[in-house]
């Protein structure tokens, strides 16, 4: 299922809202695959590929809309391993689109009460302890093995080198610590977490989540994170619309919105140099805009 695959490459060019002409080069992790797309298909490669040397299958965590477990269902009912999903939260009927769609795929999916959704809470560990058939892979796919499927997306990009300053969304942080990886001397990563951190946390989720053997390659920006982790905003909505009308590029409202929101303002404010050279890692994450309501956006 986990085929060779090229990343293909966009030139984005849209204007910022005080009207200055913005672009810049973007990654285009959303188009790899119709559902395995964006960093799921690395997070999951090496994930997939252990499950199935060792003849077991996985279990996961997620919300609602994960886009992790979407992907997760498909990529194991497709390889022929049995897949579990542990999911936040009540699991009501009629399931949405999201776990209507891991259903079909053969996920069993168990709810876990937000109090008891923890990796380390006795209940998660319960249920891993009955299912030891399962490979237990983290929510979004955050263990070691999917860091090192994300340390290979550079090598798939051309002329990555030639980047002055890689771009990208921060959850578990799996795929930035996987680029930080192929970083050179002359780059510089700079994350965008989407989870609202207080600022006395704030070193705290750099250390735990973010990161990188040259700390001084890394700039972590925490003021785009807008409401919080999976905020539906109208702001987002607006923007998302504005820039798809404009380059015809689809943005997700957990990630890449706030991802583009952030580049937009740094453009806007000068922050790089006319030498800088920009790349945007788009990660996917589409699917989730399932849960949106009808008409948010045009796409």
């Amino acid at each position: 299922m986990l085929q060779e695959i090229t990343i293909h490459i966009s030139r984005a060019k849209w204007k910022t809202p005080n009207g200055r002409e913005a672009n810049c080069t973007m990654a285009r992790l959303d188009q790899l695959h119709p559902v395995v797309s964006g960093n799921k298909y690395f997070k999951l490669k090496y994930n997939l590929q252990k499950a199935v040397a060792l003849g077991k299958g996985i279990i996961t965590m997620g919300g609602a809309y994960s886009n992790h477990l979407a992907a997760t269902a498909f990529a194991c009912n497709e390889t022929g391993i049995d897949s579990i999903g542990l999911i936040r939260g009540e699991v009501t009927a009629p399931l949405n689109h999201t776990l209507s769609f891991c259903a079909r795929h053969n996920m069993k999916l168990i709810p876990v009460s937000r109090q008891e959704y923890n990796k380390n809470s006795g209940y998660i560990q319960t249920i891993l302890a009955e299912h030891k058939d399962f490979l237990f892979v983290p929510e979004g796919g955050g263990n070691t093995d999917g860091e090192n499927g994300c340390s290979e997306i550079p090598s798939l990009i051309n002329n990555f080198n030639s980047f002055t300053h890689i771009l990208c969304a921060v959850g578990t942080g799996t795929t930035v610590r996987g680029l930080a990886q192929s970083l050179q001397p002359h780059q510089t990563l700079i994350a965008i977490p989407v989870l609202k951190i207080k600022e006395e946390e704030q070193a705290a989720f750099v250390q735990q989540h973010v990161t990188v053997q040259n700390q001084q390659q890394l700039t972590v920006l925490f003021e785009y994170a807008g409401k919080g982790y999976a905020s539906q905003e109208p702001h987002l909505f607006d923007f998302m619309n504005s820039f798809f009308s404009q380059t015809g590029i689809p943005l997700d409202f957990v990630y890449t919105a706030k991802l583009m929101i952030a580049v937009t303002d740094l453009l806007e404010k000068h922050y790089f140099s006319q030498q800088d050279r920009l790349l945007v890692i788009h990660t996917g994450g589409l699917q989730g805009n399932e849960s949106l309501p009808t008409g948010a956006l045009l796409y």
